[in-house]
């Protein structure tokens, strides 16, 4: 992995990160801050995210993806995803057994 500057990072222990360049000399070629209790506090990192303590490695951001669904349930098999719960009863059949909220909220490549 190699840092850049169009993604989002944060430290392994989950603290916040501000990346300023990634083209410094020498071996620690990535300057920053990690966000602290009290404010921040710059540091760098080598080019692959590095930390000189582990706990300070960056880790890429993903975008979350959030999604809300209403399935309706029936006993064939035939279920169907809608929208909003108004949506799932508008088009429910008589024989529904079930109207069930699925809720996803998940980091871009979860479970691949």
């Amino acid at each position: 992995m190699t840092i850049s500057m169009d993604k989002q990072y944060r430290t392994r222990d989950g603290r916040e990160v501000r990346i300023y360049a990634v083209d410094g000399m020498n071996h620690n070629k990535v300057h920053g801050a990690i966000k602290l209790e009290n404010g921040w506090e710059i540091t760098t990192w080598r080019d692959d995210g590095v930390a000189w303590d582990t706990k300070y490695d960056l880790i890429e951001v993903k975008p979350r993806i959030k999604r809300e669904y209403w399935h309706n349930v029936y006993p064939n098999a035939r279920d169907v995803n809608m929208k909003t719960k108004e949506e799932a009863d508008w088009w429910a059949a008589y024989d529904r057994i079930a109207c069930v909220k699925i809720t996803i909220d998940c980091e871009e490549g979860e479970g691949l």
